[in-house]
């Protein structure tokens, strides 16, 4: 069997990429949106993590939670929070066992599963939300001019709208 070698299979990837993408404009700021995601994602958790030793999944849970009014249905936060579907449940039964969530059933809903912050979890989040946004300001907005991060909100908010479930 031959192994191909690596330039003809970054080539061969490369036509492939450019033939859906064949905008080099567009191509390149996909490209800078995915490295910047990554590096800053893997950033964010690492500072996080060495700070209070909670990672970014956890504090997303925790701030999707909070920004919603304190609960959500355990679908609705699976939506929203960047943790992924599959590791929700695992995100989920870990914070309950640490007593920062509370499961129960929705009221109007016996079907549906209702993911409640205690108050333990809101003062884990009082801890976690300053070191958060102090990350966020550092390694993100400091970072970008007034013009770059409305520019950049206004674009993000078009993929948002165009890729949004629901």
């Amino acid at each position: 069997m031959q192994v191909p070698t690596k330039k003809d299979v970054a080539a061969r990837f490369a036509r492939a990429v450019r033939a859906e993408i064949p905008n080099q404009a567009g191509l390149t700021a996909w490209l800078a949106f995915l490295g910047a995601h990554a590096s800053l994602m893997r950033r964010l958790d690492a500072d996080l993590r060495m700070r209070t030793g909670a990672g970014l999944n956890e504090f997303d849970v925790l701030a999707v939670l909070a920004g919603a009014g304190g609960s959500l249905r355990m679908t609705e936060l699976a939506e929203r929070a960047y943790t992924s579907r599959s590791g929700m449940t695992r995100r989920v039964d870990h914070l309950v066992a640490h007593g920062l969530l509370r499961r129960g059933p929705h009221v109007a809903d016996g079907r549906a599963v209702v993911i409640a912050l205690t108050d333990a979890g809101m003062k884990r989040l009082d801890e976690l939300a300053p070191v958060h946004a102090r990350a966020v300001m550092e390694s993100f907005v400091s970072r970008l001019t007034a013009n770059d991060l409305s520019a950049l909100s206004r674009a993000l908010a078009k993929v948002t709208e165009a890729t949004t479930y629901g």
